[in-house]
């Protein structure tokens, strides 16, 4: 659909499509089990050393009808659900999280400030073969975060999940109606809000706003936005590295050949660090990104994969099925130089995505923070070289 939908039939599309997308059939008694399209065996598809050019064939979860009940693990006092560390300060740990937007594009906007605080950072196509962040601060706080840049018809659906609020810049009409609503008073557009937390002056320049998501906190507890101690579990953490299903040093996500992301593994730290194509005088090159707050490489401890349905009902308007999908879609995660092929679902339309392996256990994610990418399903793969991989995406 290329014509941009009106507020009221957009509502109808999306419930139409988020119904055809969450039945549940019936199969394998196992739902995470994982088959590549036109093979009988189940087993994954073994890791080639040599360079290929095709495309990895796109797995299948069969679903089962009655689903493993999701599992949610315990945490000390003072542990931070969301990264498996201690919080900076354990008051962080009772309140709402803070769910700041930050632009990727235009290049000029980076390196981007305050990243490297964030428990979890979820990136997901815009359209226009571009991206954007949508970072979660909740055991740590930034004084400078951003540039800001506008909201997208997916970010309630995450913002309900984390029970967070959401700080973001201007958002067309449409697309603000809709988060308003789903929202109400945890929504901060740009517009509405003083300096600090929000200070700048055009949210569509390259400079742009910065946010103080400690002072984001503050000013929603003074308009009436409460504060609570909220169960945020859903992820597993365990400091011991867990046997990958095959080799994972570097994740390389290409929306257009100019506009990538790169991961690279770096084994001193155990961290995953980014690098993106940049400009030298006439040539693209691949730098490596930092947090323009400290000058240090942008590094998370894991990487997820998401391969999620897109609805596009405009070049630059999409949506994707996350909060009502209670089954379970193909994932992958990166720890420790290792993938691991498993699945995510959302059990619960208020509690945290769950991400499980193929056997349906919690997979235990290395304690620190967790970058989450959401591709398309139609998205197309490829093995350059032993623990490489290059997904090129797709809706």
């Amino acid at each position: 659909m290329h014509k941009r939908l009106s507020l009221v039939l957009l509502p109808i599309l999306l419930l139409l499509t988020l119904a055809a997308c969450t039945t549940v059939g019936t199969g394998d008694p196992n739902p995470y089990l994982v088959t590549p399209a036109g093979s009988a065996s189940s087993a994954p598809a073994t890791a080639t050393t040599a360079p290929t050019e095709t495309a990895e064939p796109s797995p299948t979860l069969t679903h089962a009808a009655t689903l493993p009940p999701a599992v949610y693990y315990y945490f000390e006092p003072g542990i931070n659900p969301l990264t498996g560390l201690p919080a900076s300060d354990p008051a962080n740990l009772d309140r709402r999280p803070v769910m700041v937007k930050v632009s990727n594009w235009p290049r000029e906007g980076r390196p981007h400030a305050g990243l490297s605080n964030a428990d979890i950072v979820f990136e997901y196509f815009i359209g226009n073969q571009m991206n954007r962040f949508l970072g979660i601060f909740y055991g740590e706080d930034s004084e400078l975060i951003g540039p800001i840049r506008s909201g997208r018809l997916v970010d309630p659906q995450l913002v309900q999940l984390y029970q967070g609020i959401l700080a973001y810049g201007d958002a067309d009409l449409q697309v603000d109606e809709v988060i308003v609503e789903q929202l109400g008073d945890r929504a901060f557009a740009f517009k509405d809000l003083p300096c600090p937390p929000m200070c700048g002056k055009v949210t569509h320049s390259a400079t742009g706003v910065f946010l103080d998501s400690a002072a984001m906190t503050d000013y929603a507890g003074e308009i009436g936005v409460t504060d609570e101690t909220l169960d945020l579990r859903g992820m597993r953490f365990e400091d011991e590295t867990p046997t990958g299903d095959r080799p994972g040093v570097n994740l390389r996500v290409e929306y257009a050949n100019f506009s990538i992301m790169e991961w690279r593994y770096d084994e001193e730290s155990g961290s995953y660090r980014l690098w993106q194509e940049a400009v030298s005088g006439d040539e693209l090159i691949l730098a490596e990104t930092t947090d323009r707050n400290n000058s240090a490489p942008l590094a998370f401890d894991n990487l997820v994969v998401m391969f999620a349905d897109y609805i596009e009902h405009a070049p630059s308007l999409h949506d994707i099925v996350i909060q009502n999908e209670t089954t379970p879609q193909k994932a992958w995660f990166f720890r420790d130089g290792e993938r691991t092929d498993g699945a995510w679902r959302v059990p619960e339309p208020e509690r945290p995505i769950i991400f499980e392996t193929k056997l349906g256990e919690s997979f235990p994610f290395r304690p620190g923070r967790t970058w989450i990418v959401i591709v398309g399903k139609s998205s197309e793969i490829e093995q350059p070289a032993e623990g490489e991989w290059t997904v090129y995406f797709g809706l």
